[in-house]
């Protein structure tokens, strides 16, 4: 098993199943112990605001705030530099925790040995 898990979601509230499992994904496996890092892209991008999470609904999910709650406390969360960018979010504007990378560090947590990476 890959000791190291990169999970890309680009779904947001536009397609909530696939935002959902991305999130649960990342959620369960950071409970389980692996190193996780969550890739915010696209639609998902608002979730890095505060309040954002709360206003997602699934039924038959865990709620959105909580999953990335689990996240952020043994795992990373970043944010695309480009999404935040099309979306005039800073650093400033994001949740405690939440960073913002490009492209070139996704890839090369991607790549890394012994890491997974799955795209949502």
């Amino acid at each position: 098993m890959a000791k190291k898990l990169v999970i890309k979601v680009t779904a947001g509230a536009d397609s909530p199943e696939r935002c959902s499992q991305a999130f649960t994904v990342a959620a369960v496996a950071v409970a389980s112990g692996v190193e996780v890092s969550l890739w915010l892209t696209g639609e998902s991008s608002w979730f890095a605001l505060p309040g954002r999470a709360a206003e997602f609904e699934l039924p038959h999910a865990a709620p959105l705030p909580d999953l990335i709650d689990s996240i952020l406390a043994a795992g990373r969360v970043t944010l695309c530099t480009q999404c935040a960018a099309r979306r005039e979010i800073t650093e400033k504007d994001v949740i405690e925790g939440v960073r913002i990378a490009g492209a070139q560090v996704f890839v090369q947590e991607a790549l890394a040995d012994d890491t997974q990476a799955l795209v949502y």
